[in-house]
């Protein structure tokens, strides 16, 4: 098994590395002892196999790494892949290109409002379902301060039907068009059907969110580069109808990257810019309530990808399973938690219902990781 690489964020910085063979391990060790290499190297076993931590400065541990590819021939493509990890984890540049507006997301945590213009969306089905409604909602977050408006017309909570194309796009037309007119806030439309993307954005939105990852509609990538919009590429493990029927994986973090990863070059082969591709790791779609919790504890592993995070936490079941509360409406707090460690492990732009509350926690947030980095760098 190839070794999997981590970024480590709480105490001295570190890169973790699993799955490492005994070969691995006894160069590590090697080039770890040498007089000037000024690292910290502490092995741990696990049954996926030998593991590795790497602590040093930021500095000191790239030129170790420079170093790995002549001191020994099984370490090259391993420092390569830590140098890659290490340039994506710190990357602070990222900025999105919505078709004319450009999001700086290495300024700050960016919020996307959540606009369901649906009678079953398990939080606010039904609320927004009226174009004068969901106008009002949307100029609200607008004044609120959100980034990014997603707009969707078909609910993808677990057992959700399939909506036509014509009632899905009847839905969520007229609010993009008027909102295309009225706001500078880039306009998302939440849809895995090509048609319904290729209209949405003829009438003004300029990101597709994806939750298939440009599956379900093979001629997706290709709608998406073909408008220069942006794309959200989300994991789903089967459909929302079945997605929470027994969802198994062998390692939920790895192979959520690997989908993801398959998304991204899905996207790329298609003409989609790389600039302009978020991953979203799927929090509720396809995961048991540990998934869920392992994929915020451990979110900042994929950076390794290279792509901004994008984190939808928002009032979901497995925060209600948490703290015992079934009223989505009364999740506020629990999922506040959760967007602060979502950013603190990497998340670049939040999704959520509760613009203004989610929003305060962001910046907050952004301010402790900033004089964080200050002092440590």
């Amino acid at each position: 098994m190839e070794p999997v690489v981590g970024i480590l964020r709480r105490g001295a910085p570190a890169v973790s590395i699993t799955g490492l063979s005994k070969e691995e391990v006894g160069a590590l060790q090697g080039a770890a002892a040498l007089p000037d290499a000024r690292v910290s190297l502490v092995l741990r076993d696990s049954p996926a196999g030998t593991g590795a931590v790497v602590a040093a400065s930021p500095d000191d541990l790239r030129r170790f790494l420079s170093r790995l590819t002549s001191f020994h021939p099984a370490l090259a493509a391993l420092g390569r892949k830590i140098q890659s990890f290490l340039d994506n984890s710190f990357r602070s540049d990222y900025k999105l290109k919505c078709r004319g507006v450009v999001l700086d997301l290495g300024s700050r945590t960016h919020i996307m409002g959540i606009l369901n213009v649906t009678p079953d969306s398990f939080s606010d089905g039904g609320s927004f379902l009226d174009p004068k409604q969901a106008l009002e909602r949307a100029r609200e977050m607008a004044d609120q301060g959100v980034d990014i408006i997603d707009i969707g017309g078909e609910s993808t909570r677990p057992g959700a039907d399939s909506v036509p194309e014509d009632e899905e796009l009847r839905r969520v037309l007229p609010v993009i068009e008027r909102l295309a007119g009225e706001l500078s806030v880039p306009l998302s439309i939440d849809t895995y059907k090509s048609a319904v993307a290729r209209k949405a954005l003829q009438a003004g939105a300029s990101i597709v969110n994806d939750i298939s990852g440009l599956r379900f509609s093979p001629d997706m990538a290709r709608v998406a580069a073909a408008s220069g919009a942006a794309v959200v590429i989300m994991h789903i493990r089967g459909t929302p109808r079945d997605m929470q029927k027994d969802p198994v994986y062998g390692d939920v973090v790895r192979d959520v990257a690997a989908a993801l990863a398959e998304g991204i070059e899905l996207a790329l082969q298609a003409g989609v810019d790389p600039e302009q591709v978020l991953i979203d790791p799927g929090i509720g779609f396809g995961k048991t309530f540990e998934h869920n919790l392992t994929l915020l504890d451990r979110l900042d592993e994929l950076q390794a990808l290279g792509r901004p995070i994008l984190l939808g936490t928002s009032r979901k079941r497995f925060i209600g399973d948490a703290l015992g509360i079934s009223d989505p409406a009364l999740r506020r707090e629990g999922t506040a938690a959760t967007v602060a460690l979502g950013i603190e492990r990497g998340a670049r732009v939040i999704r959520v219902h509760d613009v203004a509350e989610m929003a305060r926690v962001a910046r907050m947030t952004d301010a402790i990781l900033k004089q964080a980095r200050n002092e440590n760098y």
